[in-house]
Formats: structure tokens, C-alpha cells, sequence
């Protein structure tokens, strides 16, 4: 969506409050999601059905007022209404395990690096003397086993439960450990569902510190069941600094807070690379989107990481930054990171 029309549009929206929460229909609020292609508008509006003749109303003048914005040629208001998980949902999470903190890493889109985020922010803990895991819930592109320098299949404890594999004293586990590599995971949401809950109550974790969550890119069913069923401590988000990415990023947000998950913080990832040549740095992807961002909605900042040749060296070859060379830039920057989640 082009800024102009965008900010035109919560300009709009922002001076009418939520009839749930009494906040103001702007880009903080989760309540209200809004796409556009070559002027076409939707807006979502996620409603409580206590409310429902409240937000109806809304609905009508939003569609009859926004109409009327240079370069929009339709506007499509729909209701939509989601179960919240209540209180006593939480305590009696479907997945479960002895972590003291499951953080999820996160991205509304895919290609912004969140795994090879996910691998050497679980090594940068690990080198900070944490007891952690990593769990690829990322059942269509199972990438963990590769950056982890990990293959072979886990076996079964008498519990009949299955025991994690490990490298550099992280444990493993992903459906890449279960499938061929080059076979794909044609499988529906159910059994998505169980596959996950599997890696979850399945799995001789141990005790751990911390639980990293490798989950799928986008807000589709299997993000908002982890989030509903995990007792996550906090998500992490990753972008890139360009506006197509930090779009998808909005969407991630706003699904975290939907279902009452902290945000622990953002993180822009390919902010730059430095020349072999001039050795300056070169914002390829725009710059400090993830920043501004962050600022909008009120969550912390985390850092910038480089595109680094060496990176994804590293990653292909399942050596993780932190591990192979803990005196470099980019192991650094991952473990600044990693000390201000702690």
C-alpha cells in the first residue's frame, strides 16, 4: 500500500475507538487489518460479538467515508470474530515442556532470514552458559538440521519418547530429522497440528533454560496454535528494512498481541553489507525501517544484522557464527542481542 493512502486511511480510522478496548483504530491496534491492491482496499475488522452492533456501524461509515480517498477505487469491509484464549486455556496448554522461556522467532514473510537467525541466536546463548534447545517448526521448509551440522534420525527412549539430537550442546529436533531431505511435507493443517504437538510432548527435552521456536513465516493456522498452546514467554520478530517486508512484520505483530503474547522485540536483518572493496556499508534493502517500525508500535528495538558472506558459509556448511568463529562481527552482533533477552 502506497504511504500516502495508507496514512490517509488511519487518519481517518485513528479518530474512532475500538468499542473492545477503547483504543484508537490505528497501526498499534490488532483489531484492524487492511490490505490493498491497485486501490481495492479490505479492512478486517476483528470484532467481539458483545460488540457486534458497534463495529457493524463503524464498518458502514468507514466504507462510506474512505471511498472518498484520492486513489482508492473500492473499499471491502468484513467482520470477523476469533475465540481469545482465555485464562484458563493457557494453564492448560496442549504443548508442553520443561523450558524456563519458549521464545518464538517470527516473520510474516519468508526469505528474511529467521532461521539462520533462530540457529546462531541459540548458539549465542549457549556460549553465554544457557541450557537451550531449538525446535524447527517450520514443517514445509525444515532448514535447522543443515545449520546445525546435524543429520540422522532420533531414536526412542523406554518412555517411547523420542531423543533430540545434538550438536555444539544445542538440542534438536525438526521434521527435517523425520523425512528425506528432498521429499516435501505435503500435508494438511491437522496433520500439521500434530506434528507439532509431537515435537513438543513427544520429545525427552530435559530441562532447559531456554526453548528457541523456529516457526513457519506468515499468521496462518499453525503460528496462531503455537502461540495459543506453548505458553510462550515472547516472540521475536524478523524483517527486512524494506516497506513489502515490514508490511508482513505488521502483520506478525499484530497476531502476537491478538493472542497475548509478549513481543520480546524486532530485529532487522540484511540491514546492509559491507564492501570487500571501499569497506563502506551499502543499505541495499532501504534502511532503518525495522527501527521506525519498532518505534510505532512501541516495542523494543533489538539490532541490525549485516548480509555477511561468511554467515552464510557458516549456515550452509551447519557452523554456526558463534561456534566457528566467536571473535567475529557477526558473532558479536548475536550475542549483544542474545544479552538483552536475558
Amino acid at each position: 500500500m502506497s504511504d500516502k493512502i495508507l496514512q490517509s486511511i488511519f487518519e481517518f480510522t485513528k479518530k474512532y475507538q475500538d468499542p473492545e478496548n477503547n483504543a484508537p483504530f490505528d497501526e498499534k491496534n490488532p483489531n484492524i487489518q487492511i490490505i490493498e491492491k491497485n486501490g481495492n482496499i479490505n479492512i478486517s475488522l476483528s470484532v467481539s460479538q458483545q460488540y457486534f452492533e458497534e463495529y457493524k456501524k463503524l464498518g458502514d461509515v468507514f466504507k462510506e467515508s474512505l471511498s472518498k480517498i484520492d486513489g482508492v477505487i473500492s473499499i471491502n469491509i468484513a467482520l470477523t470474530s476469533e475465540k481469545k484464549p482465555n485464562e484458563s486455556n493457557t494453564q492448560n496448554s496442549r504443548f508442553k515442556i520443561n523450558a524456563s522461556n519458549i521464545i518464538a522467532i517470527a516473520s510474516g514473510k519468508g526469505g528474511v532470514g529467521k532461521s539462520t537467525f533462530a540457529v546462531n541466536l541459540a548458539a549465542a546463548m549457549t556460549t553465554l552458559g544457557k541450557k537451550v534447545g531449538i525446535l524447527d517448526a517450520d514443517i514445509y521448509g525444515p532448514s535447522v538440521p543443515r545449520m546445525m551440522g546435524i543429520s540422522g534420525r532420533p531414536e526412542a527412549n523406554d518412555n517411547k519418547k523420542l531423543i533430540p539430537l545434538e550438536n555444539y550442546g544445542i538440542k534438536c529436533m525438526s521434521i527435517g530429522f523425520l523425512v528425506d531431505v528432498d521429499t516435501p511435507t505435503i500435508w494438511r493443517g491437522p496433520m500439521v497440528m500434530k506434528a507439532l504437538e509431537q515435537m513438543f510432548n513427544g520429545v525427552e527435552w530435559g530441562k532447559l533454560d531456554y526453548l528457541i521456536v523456529d516457526l513457519p513465516p506468515g499468521t496462518g493456522d499453525a503460528q496462531i496454535t503455537m502461540a495459543q498452546n506453548s505458553k510462550l514467554s515472547g516472540s521475536i520478530i524478523i524483517s527486512t528494512p524494506q516497506d513489502v517486508a515490514l508490511i508482513d512484520a505488521r502483520k506478525g505483530i499484530n497476531m502476537f498481541k491478538k493472542v497475548n503474547v509478549p513481543i520480546i522485540g524486532l530485529v532487522e536483518n540484511m540491514s546492509y553489507f559491507i564492501c570487500d572493496n571501499c569497506k563502506e556499508k551499502h543499505f541495499i534493502f532501504s534502511t532503518g525501517g525495522a527501527k521506525k517500525e519498532a518505534e510505532k508500535f512501541q516495542i523494543p528495538f533489538l539490532g541490525s544484522l549485516e548480509i555477511n558472506k561468511e554467515l552464510r558459509i557458516q549456515s550452509d556448511e551447519g557452523r554456526p557464527a558463534c561456534i566457528d568463529n566467536p571473535q567475529g562481527d557477526i558473532a558479536k552482533q548475536y550475542l549483544e542481542i542474545a544479552k538483552k533477552i536475558f
